[in-house]
């Protein structure tokens, strides 16, 4: 099976989309140009070509794309070629409406954007395959052709009449009687029982809270329609090129699709990764999402975009301070990526994304952006040959979990403040924030490879996963759970007792009474720190050690964090330092280390391969203290004892042989 290392070739991949059907045949041969000067060696094409490809139904245009293939391979320059099916052209819509998606409320959503098309639809479904068979037939064996790139960040929800048949046939092979999904979805409340399978729909407008269980299964339902367009496109262009690598770019932390499963569908795993440059906590952001990415894609992965400078759709658009850039890039190969690329290459002048940044903005050659792009392009080229396909090695791994994030945000829940995705991050952050690397797994992963496992919040949970997490904990891994987790089966049915009675049982706790949470504006003081969010009134049955207790208001004196050998149960969420210090305090137990000891505060020290690479997040400089000799390979300069980091500044560095 081709890879990501098919393309790199013992390379960093460095470019982005180019969309050269927004200008003038004339700007291509200056593009080039830049291109080669900031070390450009790849980048991505076709993605929005759909209605310059296929102006009319069946029509064919490729002579500009020809041009533009032969002119990147004379250049030296990889192409990333992309099936254009995320947005198709104004004909579609107006020739065939029944693609167009349609919301909860039954509202058209017209065509005059993208990813306005229903995933549903076998029109849609026809069009787009008709247009990959051609385009894969034709450049097949075109020498600039490195990946396939398969349609673009994959986001669309329909609830039309055509979804809901599709639900209704994906249901029945998931539950195959009515009997089943009645009960799977609990239609005896609120007298909901289907009595034949034209009665379901999705779950549209209702007159109240929907049934949180087919709200569930919808989700699940529509990444599978969407992994259908995905592998429906993918089998066609592997069929004419099976050694060409094909990937799809996932967007970060996205709830639409379980990236889990469809990563098993990839040869290359590649994200759009996005930090808020006003964000002080976007380098933390920008190392979980590169955690996260390496996790699924098991090996090196891909930056398929990232922004240059500012983008265009937050309420305020930043742009990213001198060196900012060149340090988030540096990061993500760090902790894995062996691809850095951006949307776009050219700031666009026309559209809805002209705000939004490029390799080369408005300011042009001379800019800052423009300049510090091409000091990137030559680092990389400087450190890729002894960086790429090396791996990132971790002893924690963060559970993390589709289903259960799905089930947390149902309408009924017991408070609308916790928010699965901010849980996971404040976890990672205390990680991140004591040098101690991570991955991410599955719930029902081998985690028989890490000495700690942590849990910040899955609602849900299998029997198979609890069964896995209970074993992990005995045979001796540290397991640090936190609140309200193991409280539903794959059915989102309330376990007996509030959470699984083998949890209950790991952790030392006989019962839970009720589930406690907070206001915004309310903390609750336990031993030695406050806690956020959620507070719990448990029970502990006598056999494990009350770490530290809750101390007055209605809990005072019960367990907030409860230890049973290796298993630790964390019913609050710790305010940040609170946490850094009680997952620390769990890893130094489990014989986790940071991998660099002594970092001064806001610097990042990451192991990759056989290099070390210390990256300053401060906006002053820092001095770090080394183990041993080393060479920066990024200036050649030999460091005896210890380096100063700029700020945002980086050193990758090789230690000296003795």
């Amino acid at each position: 099976m081709p890879s990501l290392h098919d393309a790199t070739r013992g390379r960093i991949l460095f470019g982005g989309d180019y969309n050269p059907e927004q200008w003038p045949e004339e700007v291509w041969a200056d593009d080039v140009r830049l291109m080669k000067e900031a070390g450009v060696n790849s980048v991505t094409v076709g993605v929005f070509s759909w209605a310059k490809i296929e102006p009319r139904p069946g029509a064919r245009e490729f002579g500009w794309l020809d041009r533009l293939l032969d002119l990147m391979d004379s250049h030296g320059i990889g192409v990333v070629l992309a099936t254009p099916t995320s947005s198709p052209p104004p004909w579609m819509g107006a020739l065939h409406p029944e693609t167009l998606p349609r919301t909860e409320d039954g509202a058209l959503v017209n065509y005059g954007s993208r990813q306005h098309f229903c995933p549903s639809s076998p029109v849609y479904r026809r069009y787009a395959a008709a247009l990959t068979e051609d385009l894969a037939d034709r450049y097949a064996d075109h020498p600039a052709l490195t990946v396939w790139h398969i349609n673009n960040e994959y986001c669309t929800h329909c609830w039309c009449d055509e979804t809901a048949a599709h639900f209704r046939r994906w249901l029945a092979a998931r539950y195959t009687t009515l009997e089943a999904l009645n009960d799977a979805w609990g239609t005896a409340f609120w007298s909901q029982r289907y009595d034949t399978w034209a009665e379901i729909l999705p779950p549209r407008r209702a007159q109240y809270t929907r049934n949180p269980a087919q709200e569930l299964d919808f989700k699940r339902f529509t990444s599978d329609a969407l992994m259908e367009c995905y592998t429906a496109e993918r089998d066609i262009v592997a069929r004419h090129t099976p050694h060409i690598p094909v990937t799809t770019n996932f967007m970060p932390l996205w709830s639409g699709q379980d990236a889990w499963a469809w990563a098993e569908q990839e040869d290359i795993v590649s994200v759009d990764v996005y930090p808020d440059p006003a964000d002080p906590w976007g380098g933390q952001y920008n190392a979980m999402l590169a955690d996260m990415t390496r996790s699924q894609a098991r090996g090196p992965w891909m930056v398929m975009e990232q922004a240059a400078g500012p983008v265009n759709w937050r309420s305020v658009n930043h742009p990213r301070p001198a060196g900012l850039n060149r340090l988030w890039s540096l990061q993500a190969v760090a902790r894995g990526a062996d691809a850095v690329c951006y949307f776009q290459w050219r700031q666009s002048r026309q559209g809805a994304e002209k705000f939004h940044s490029g390799m080369l903005g408005h300011a042009g050659e001379h800019g800052r952006t423009f300049r510090e792009v091409k000091r990137i392009g030559a680092e990389l080229a400087l450190i890729g040959g002894e960086v790429s396909g090396t791996g990132v090695s971790a002893d924690v791994a963060v559970l993390h979990d589709w289903d259960a994030w799905w089930s947390s945000t149902q309408e009924g829940r017991p408070s609308s403040l916790v928010s699965y995705t901010e849980l996971l991050q404040a976890w990672h952050r205390a990680l991140w924030e004591g040098g101690i690397g991570t991955e991410f797994a599955r719930p029902g992963a081998d985690l028989s490879g890490y000495r700690m496992v942590l849990v910040p919040q899955l609602q849900l949970l299998g029997d198979a996963a609890v069964d896995n997490l209970v074993a992990y904990a005995r045979g001796g891994g540290t397991l640090v759970c936190g609140f309200f987790t193991g409280v539903t089966d794959t059915d989102d049915r309330i376990r007996p007792g509030g959470m699984d009675h083998r949890l209950r049982e790991l952790f030392g706790i006989r019962t839970v009474h009720e589930w406690w949470p907070l206001d915004a504006d309310t903390t609750a003081e336990c031993d030695g720190f406050r806690g956020t969010l959620w507070s719990e009134e448990l029970e502990p049955d006598g056999s494990a050690e009350t770490v530290a207790a809750y101390r007055g208001g209605e809990l005072d004196g019960l367990p907030a964090v409860l230890r049973k050998g290796t298993a630790w149960y964390v019913s609050t969420l710790p305010e940040p330092a609170a946490l850094r210090g009680l997952l620390g305090r769990a890893a130094a137990g489990a014989g986790v280390r940071p991998v660099l000891e002594g970092l001064p505060a806001g610097v990042e020290a990451v192991r990759r391969g056989g290099l070390l690479f210390l990256l300053n997040h401060g906006r002053s400089p820092a001095g770090v203290e080394l183990p041993g000799r080393y060479t920066d390979l990024l200036t050649g300069a030999g460091t005896d004892g210890s380096v100063e980091l700029e700020r945002y500044g980086v050193a990758v560095l090789r230690e000296a042989s003795a």
